[in-house]
């Protein structure tokens, strides 16, 4: 089959029962498990460059090291904490039944779910198409992959690494558009993972209802980070450039704005801007470091940000560089105290474009982040701890990194996903695991139990209803 030909819509609902009923027939134990995640390991890691030239020639240039980190790092991180940890999370967990009901006993068991279905996006076009494909794979469930149609060579690649893999009744990949992906949501999985925006992720879930399908929806929404008085300026402009201007801010947990003390706000414009000069030079020396904006929509809809900026007076600070729309290159731009009623204030922006807002009090930083949809990530800097607990306990979010960015979603043992309209669900290692099993409750009766007595005339019982009920 050619890698690049979209998949027929007629083709989707035969290849879902294809991988229904080879799962069926032969549903993967252990050792076949264990394979699998290191075969992936194995075909990804020796195909690393032409993974990163993939990505790069999709985004129209897109720093190579960039995508051996988020894209190659965190997948093989993923699968090596999958394999080391696997066993024991498929033990059955005894629980206990309290003195009610002895002399039973009770477990619980993750089973697997049968085929789950992964509808990846186009800003970490691997990482968010392998891992939770491998998850699923993990829990003992076959996989259908949908990758974005934005990245077409890294969806070919896609699904040529796993051809080379897995068996084609094992894990399943299809390509294609806005029909294929909607038809794509509306196939009768065990589990379906979406990562992309709020408002796709409203259409994937009514397309998801009519099954009652199960949903992981990884979706966006404007994480804030917060700077606080006691935090240097210069430790958290670093830590925030590298949040915002990583995959030129194409990211769903890239700081969406700072809240920056009033007396700091200036002093920290100026070092954020000796940071972006630092990394990519003045007249973007170091452009292979600098990924360029996906496709002209996205580079259309950026500008369209700056445009209505300036027509509301909002001073905008160009950090470095220039725009070129010919390379879709957009520089690392600061829009100084935008109102709410600003475009950029009212969507996710994911791109290099950072809204500066100043506040006078902590409690005015929280009650604005509370005045807004919940976030996806949250991004507190201060080196008390009282205050930070402050904020946490003030505050609710999908995740959160503690005077960092970003670096909770590569941690293999933390839960990511977000809350009301940044998702629902989380995945990665044990959450996912469990996420994508069924958690099957099992009780095993004794031979004799009291439960034989409890039944009419009750009367004869009376003196064991008057035990339990006490």
């Amino acid at each position: 089959m050619d890698s690049t030909a979209d998949t027929p819509i007629t083709a989707l609902v035969p290849t879902s029962q294809r991988l229904r009923d080879a799962w069926q027939a032969r549903k993967p134990d252990y050792a076949q498990r264990m394979q699998d995640l290191l075969r992936l390991r194995q075909a990804l890691k020796a195909r690393m460059e032409e993974m990163a030239d993939a990505i790069a020639a999709d985004f129209g240039g897109r720093s190579r090291d960039e995508s051996r980190i988020a894209d190659g790092m965190t997948v093989l991180n993923d699968i090596d904490h999958l394999r080391k940890h696997l066993r024991g999370w498929m033990k059955p967990r005894r629980v206990g039944v309290g003195w009610r009901f002895l002399p039973a006993r009770a477990q619980v068991r993750p089973l697997p779910l049968g085929v789950v279905g992964v509808i990846a996006p186009w800003n970490y076009p691997v990482n968010l198409a392998l891992i939770p494909l491998a998850t699923a794979i993990a829990a003992g469930n076959h996989v259908y992959l949908k990758p974005s149609e934005h990245t077409p060579r890294t969806s070919a690649f896609l699904r040529d690494l796993l051809a080379e893999v897995f068996p084609d009744d094992r894990v399943a990949v299809a390509i294609g558009g806005a029909e294929v992906g909607a038809a794509f949501a509306a196939l009768p999985f065990d589990h379906l993972i979406f990562t992309g925006s709020t408002a796709v992720g409203r259409k994937v879930m009514a397309a998801a209802a009519p099954n009652l399908t199960p949903l992981t929806l990884e979706l966006g929404g404007k994480s804030p980070a917060l700077v606080c008085d006691d935090y240097p300026v210069e430790k958290a402009a670093a830590r925030i450039a590298t949040g915002k201007w990583f995959n030129c801010g194409q990211t769903c947990i890239a700081p969406d704005y700072v809240l920056v003390p009033a007396g700091k706000r200036d002093a920290f414009i100026q070092a954020l801007r000796r940071e972006v000069l630092a990394r990519y030079g003045d007249d973007f020396a170091n452009l292979d470091d600098y990924t360029r904006i996906i496709n002209e929509g996205q580079y259309a809809r950026l500008q369209g940000y700056l445009e209505d900026a300036r027509m509301r007076g909002i001073e905008t600070v160009t950090l470095a560089g220039a725009a070129d729309p010919q390379q879709r290159l957009l520089p690392p731009t600061l829009l100084l105290e935008p109102g709410d009623d600003a475009k950029v204030m009212q969507e996710e922006i994911f791109g290099p474009l950072l809204p500066i807002k100043s506040y006078r009090t902590l409690d005015d930083a929280i009650a604005y982040i509370n005045q807004h949809d919940r976030p996806l990530a949250l991004y507190p800097f201060s080196r008390d701890r009282a205050t930070v607990e402050n904020i946490l306990h003030n505050t609710l979010s999908g995740g959160v990194s503690v005077n960092d960015t970003l670096f909770h979603f590569a941690i293999g043992n933390l839960p990511f996903g977000g809350v009301g309209p940044s998702g629902m669900g989380a995945y990665h290692a044990r959450a996912g695991f469990d996420g994508m099993s069924k958690q099957l409750p099992v009780l095993w009766q004794a031979s004799h139990t009291g439960g034989d007595l409890l039944k009419p005339p009750y009367s004869k019982a009376k003196w064991l209803i008057d035990l339990i009920v006490r």
